[in-house]
């Protein structure tokens, strides 16, 4: 049963910066695209950001872009989240996900708000 976990998160301060990671275990995974969630108390599931697998195509949800970034490593089947310049308003769990079926082009990659598999979530709070 392969499992993803989140962690990274915390409560900061406007301004300040986060890292957040996503590592898998429990059994084989190959993604074909993984992605990073996000769920504010109230709101909807939003994807923010989301990085194919076999080449590293990115794509970024505009209420994030220019504030955060994705990678991944492949060897470790981890992905990973900056984020940056944070603000109150990017309070809200944030969750890893993943998909070893879809295989997105550009134009898709920030449609679904859910993946195949996905982690349990790790908090980020952001006081002003």
């Amino acid at each position: 049963q392969v499992q993803l976990q989140e962690s990274g998160g915390g409560f900061v301060q406007a301004g300040d910066s986060l890292r957040l990671s996503c590592t898998t275990s429990g059994g084989t995974f190959r993604p074909t695209v993984m992605g990073w969630f996000r769920q504010a108390p109230g709101k909807e599931r939003e994807i923010v950001a989301s990085i194919r697998w076999f080449d590293g195509l990115t794509a970024y949800a505009d209420s994030m872009k220019g504030r955060i970034t994705i990678s991944r490593d492949r060897a470790k089947n981890a992905v990973f989240l900056s984020l940056n310049s944070l603000k109150p308003e990017d309070t809200a769990v944030y969750y890893c996900g993943g998909e070893t079926r879809w295989r997105p082009i550009l134009s898709t990659m920030l449609s679904r708000n859910d993946y195949e598999y996905r982690g349990q979530g790790t908090q980020v709070t952001v006081s002003s």
